[in-house]
């Protein structure tokens, strides 16, 4: 199921922070057949429909410039997964939702975003050194409701900069086209990055519900949402 037609955005519509449901700067807006989200206010593009049990793929790549608050700033952006709720119940922006992140450096990583019904997910982990969880098969089951679970491979060192990279991202440079697989099967969530799987929760307690793309200070390009089946097992 193709969710952008390379033309228009119909099935979305748009909430930001100021401008709720209008958006007269185009931060949401198509050209050379891609979604392109400027950044330069903080919002949604969400889809009307409800989803469940699906194998999400979408391609993006980074734009050039951040702004605002984050100008010099991690380019920063996000997949919101099982979305529900009132828009902009999160910091006047965001949808209840679990997050697969975009961020350079944190790409893969997944966030409980709630305020009103929080959502909460079980990931095996790892310690690390700066006392954050890391995804780890096998690992130490920790449960959430707030927060983060980092990718696999996140560098313990990250800094919240520009153009950041980590001695073993997997994201690949700005300006380059990235391939980010997100598989909701029940109460399970895996993150595929470029074909390697960087994160997997499961237990999650919200398991359907709208797909909704950041605005939140960088420019990012996307060319393809599309809902596959999931694999029979």
């Amino acid at each position: 199921m193709v969710l952008f037609n390379g033309k228009n955005l119909d099935g979305w519509y748009t909430w930001l922070k100021t401008n709720h449901y209008q958006d007269p700067a185009k931060v949401y807006s198509v050209r050379d057949k891609a979604i392109v989200i400027s950044g330069t206010e903080w919002g949604g593009l969400t889809t009307h429909k409800s989803y469940k049990d699906y194998h999400l793929v979408v391609e993006w790549r980074w734009g050039g410039p951040a702004h605002d608050v984050r100008a010099t700033k991690a380019r920063d952006s996000g997949i919101m997964l099982h979305a529900r709720g009132k828009d902009g119940a999160n910091s006047g922006v965001w949808l209840d939702s679990i997050e697969a992140q975009i961020i350079e450096g944190g790409t893969g990583d997944f966030l409980m975003v709630g305020t009103g019904e929080k959502p909460s997910m079980t990931v095996d982990t790892r310690t690390g050194s700066d006392n954050q969880h890391y995804w780890q098969k096998g690992g130490t089951p920790v449960t959430k409701n707030s927060g983060r679970f980092n990718w696999y491979a996140r560098d313990v060192k990250w800094k919240d900069e520009i153009n950041y990279r980590g001695p073993e991202d997997v994201e690949k440079p700005v300006g380059e086209w990235n391939r980010y697989e997100v598989i909701c099967d029940g109460a399970t969530i895996k993150a595929i990055l470029n074909g390697v799987l960087v994160n997997e929760g499961y237990n999650a307690t919200f398991t359907s519900g709208k797909i909704q793309f950041e605005s939140e200070g960088a420019e990012i390009w996307i060319r393809r949402v599309e809902l596959l089946p999931l694999k029979k097992k």
